[in-house]
């Protein structure tokens, strides 16, 4: 049975109908180890923003466990989408939906921006993902050990004005992953990083991925990004999905690879024939 969720968590947190790709995609390679994400259903989808509308009646299902990646031009639609799903922003028309029980807590989003407090230490940043857990006995130790999973265990006690811009976004991912998400929602957040911070970010993502299985949505502008990480890569066009493309990649990939490379070159062509038709 299908739950229609929405939800009005603060933005820091967070945020939730099925059948609409015509065929389930069988993807290659190494998947999550254990799959704990929900299927994520959208039927009709608009979203209008005073007379600019923004989305255009998206269908799409999500299998549980799917890593996608989203991808367009500014202005497309693409993060408008996330903060939907994210429970946000509310929709005009159409539903959004995931399957089972779903709980608010399920789902998370982490954006470009840290957004830590800098009044608390990071440990404390991290255990502010459980909301209403943060005072059960073992806040502590769930904290603790989503630092470990995201490798700053040693900075638990640091303020996070002494750490770096990638350090930062560790803390947001753990702060995410503390509350062991069925969902997990990413908005650009590695857009402010250097290359090199950018590519151990994306290993660090597809390890967290891959061990706790939750269902990933990356809006991304950066489409290496999208095929080095996602299992789908979805091309949004005016408010529409115009392109779908399956990543059969195995896993681990090889950044540069040919395979990936072709892929990039496909999706970034349909990208760039979008703007020549506009």
């Amino acid at each position: 049975m299908q739950t229609a969720l929405r939800t009005s968590l603060p933005e820091t947190e967070l945020a939730s109908r099925a059948d609409f790709v015509p065929h389930a995609r069988v993807v290659h390679g190494e998947r999550p180890v254990h799959t704990g994400g929900r299927p994520l259903s959208i039927r009709g989808l608009r979203k209008s923003f005073c007379d600019n509308e923004v989305l255009r009646g998206i269908d799409l299902h999500i299998p549980a466990g799917q890593f996608v990646a989203i991808v367009g031009k500014s202005g497309c639609g693409k993060s408008t989408l996330l903060r939907l799903i994210a429970g946000l922003d509310g929709i005009d028309a159409g539903s959004i939906s995931f399957g089972g029980d779903v709980q608010p807590e399920d789902i998370r989003v982490m954006f470009q921006e840290p957004r830590l407090l800098p009044w608390a230490r990071v440990l404390a940043n991290v255990e502010v993902g459980l909301g209403r857990d943060r005072a059960s006995s073992d806040a502590h130790a769930r904290a603790e050990k989503a630092l470990s999973e995201v490798s700053l265990a040693d900075k638990r006690d640091q303020w996070p004005s002494v750490l770096s811009g990638g350090q930062k976004q560790r803390v947001a991912l753990g702060r995410a992953l503390v509350s062991r998400p069925r969902v997990l929602a990413f908005d650009e957040p590695l857009g402010a990083l250097d290359a090199l911070t950018r590519i151990s970010m994306q290993r660090l993502l597809e390890r967290v991925w891959r061990d706790q299985g939750f269902t990933a949505i990356l809006v991304t502008h950066d489409v290496s990004e999208a095929v080095a990480l996602a299992d789908r890569v979805l091309v949004i066009e005016e408010g529409r999905i115009a392109h779908d493309v399956t990543v059969n990649a195995l896993r681990p990939r090889q950044r540069g690879s040919a395979e990936l490379a072709s892929l990039e070159g496909s999706i970034l062509s349909h990208l760039l024939s979008a703007d020549d038709r506009t």
